[in-house]
């Protein structure tokens, strides 16, 4: 596996097409600090970070409307890859779905939201979109 983050997104994002309740993905920080900011968002339901075995996992509840039975989460998108890195400074930031979205921002301070960074005036690598 050469990119555990897009690895990540596709693992939720079958998990949604199958309608799955949970998922269950192989953790690092990088991971844990993208689930946190998805369940702050409202975007999955709820998460446990398990530490069995020497690298330990995340199950992720899925988060569906009980009368649509539509899942919260429509796209995942990829933006920054291993072969294309996508920086922006603080002042281009990207707005998904014109505030709508959330994209993760990879930050000197850790991973946040592009409003979060937008407030602090700080940019960074562009993980992903979510919407």
């Amino acid at each position: 596996m050469t990119d555990p983050i897009a690895d990540y997104l596709t693992r939720i994002r079958n998990a949604v097409m199958a309608d799955h309740k949970v998922v269950e993905i192989p953790a690092s920080n990088m991971k844990k600090d993208m689930t946190r900011i998805l369940f702050e968002k409202g975007y999955i339901l709820n998460y446990k970070f398990e530490e069995e075995g020497p690298q330990g996992s995340i199950k992720i509840a899925l988060k569906y409307n009980p009368e649509t039975k539509k899942n919260a989460i429509k796209s995942l998108q990829r933006i920054s890859k291993p072969g294309l890195r996508k920086y922006v400074d603080g002042n281009h930031l990207p707005r998904v779905l014109n505030g709508l979205g959330v994209a993760i921002i990879s930050t000197s301070q850790g991973l946040m939201t592009d409003k979060e960074a937008r407030s602090l005036g700080i940019g960074g690598e562009v993980l992903c979109y979510v919407y």
